[in-house]
C-alpha cells in the first residue's frame, strides 16, 4: 500500500497594496480541505479590502474538476471582499485551468481574472 503523496501548500505574501497567495502542489479533491477551511481567515488576516489579490498558480502541478470549482469559488469570494479600484488576478495559470474552463463553459467568466503580461 503506497502513501498518498498529494499535497497542496500555500503562502500568503503581503506586498504594499497587493496580497499574493502562492499555491504549489495539486489542487484536487484530495488536497482542498485545509485551504478551504482557512481561506477566509487568510483573506481577513491580510485586510484585503484595500489590496489587489493575486492567486499565483505557477507552481500548481495538477488541477482536477473539484480543484477548478474550488478555485472559481476562491476567485468569486476574493472579488466580493474587494473595494473599487482593486482587482483579483490569476498568475501563472496552468494549461489544465484553460481546459477545464472550456469544458465547463467558463472561459469568458475566467478571462478577466487572468494576468496579462503585456
Amino acid at each position: 500500500m503506497s502513501v498518498n503523496q498529494q499535497s497542496l501548500q500555500w503562502v500568503a505574501l503581503s506586498q504594499e497594496n497587493t496580497l499574493v497567495l502562492q499555491l504549489s502542489g495539486e489542487l484536487s479533491r484530495n488536497t482542498l480541505l485545509p485551504l478551504w477551511s482557512q481561506h477566509e481567515t487568510i483573506l481577513a488576516s491580510h485586510a484585503v479590502a484595500n489590496k489587489h489579490i493575486h492567486w499565483d498558480l505557477s507552481q500548481i502541478t495538477r488541477i482536477d474538476s473539484a480543484g477548478f470549482a474550488f478555485l472559481c469559488e476562491l476567485l468569486q469570494h476574493s472579488q466580493s471582499v474587494q473595494t473599487v479600484g482593486t482587482n483579483v488576478r490569476l498568475i501563472g495559470a496552468p494549461s489544465q485551468l484553460f481546459t477545464l474552463s472550456d469544458l465547463f463553459g467558463l472561459s469568458t467568466w475566467i478571462k478577466p481574472f487572468l494576468f496579462a503580461s503585456n
